[in-house]
């Protein structure tokens, strides 16, 4: 009995050892960097690829996703102290020939405003020895550092574009909506177009029976002008009583 305990707690204790020896491993060979979204294809994460010319300014660029990670990047700077990585939020920046450009993600435009509001009043009161160019683009709030041409560095800010795709990862519960206006939108078109074409159809039968009226009378004006005395009988045989009806070409009888 008491062999069958120790060799039972023998394999418990090397059980542990094992799950331990697993659990470490995997933490010392997991990356240095857990991008809160990551590009499936080369593990890059995805704010990199946002930057102006991104292929080019990765060799250069620090992610970062905590306030020492920021203040390690960019130095003490009063105005980066704003910016609170909380739910989600993430940056990066590199160096370009204009400036250092900073580049931070919120996860909702609701923190992306807040932050907006308190920099923009933050830039206002203090004065800047070195110009810093700052612009909210979509939830990214974009700022460039220690640039002397104020031009080049808002061309550098016109590169960046807010790309984000929105996918649920269960039933989508606004489909129905979706569905339901696309119907009213579709239906809407078509009493529209239905109207059209029938209005357009009867203007078109009006202008054409104008257009054959016209021609119609125009040719019996000139047939009537031909005439040798006027006859309301329309071109029919009648009897001579009144005089008007001109000789007929004894040719044109019958014999």
């Amino acid at each position: 009995m008491k062999n069958t305990r120790l060799t039972k707690f023998s394999i418990s204790i090397c059980a542990v050892f094992l799950l331990l020896s697993n659990v470490l491993a995997q933490s010392s060979s997991a990356p240095p960097i857990k991008s809160r979204e990551v590009s499936d294809a080369d593990g890059i994460p995805v704010l990199i690829k946002h930057l102006p010319d991104w292929e080019n300014a990765r060799n250069r660029a620090t992610y970062i996703l905590n306030q020492n990670e920021l203040r390690d990047a960019l130095g003490s700077r009063g105005i980066v102290d704003l910016i609170e990585f909380e739910s989600g939020t993430e940056a990066v920046t590199a160096d370009y020939d204009s400036g250092k450009l900073l580049l931070v993600e919120f996860m909702t435009p609701q923190a992306s405003i807040d932050a907006d509001q308190k920099i923009n009043q933050r830039l206002a009161e203090s004065g800047q020895s070195q110009p810093i160019i700052y612009r909210r683009i979509g939830n990214y709030n974009v700022f460039v550092f220690d640039t002397t041409d104020a031009d080049a560095a808002n061309a550098l800010l016109d590169g960046i574009k807010y790309e984000k795709n929105v996918q649920w990862l269960g039933e989508d519960p606004f489909l129905l909506k979706r569905a339901e206006r696309a119907i009213v939108v579709g239906l809407s078109e078509l009493f529209v177009a239905t109207t059209l074409t029938i209005i357009g159809g009867i203007g078109l039968s009006i202008l054409a029976g104008i257009v054959v009226g016209f021609i119609f009378f125009r040719l019996r004006e000139q047939k009537r002008a031909g005439m040798e005395a006027f006859s309301d009988a329309g071109g029919m045989t009648r009897l001579n009583l009144d005089g008007l009806t001109p000789k007929t070409s004894p040719e044109r009888l019958l014999k």
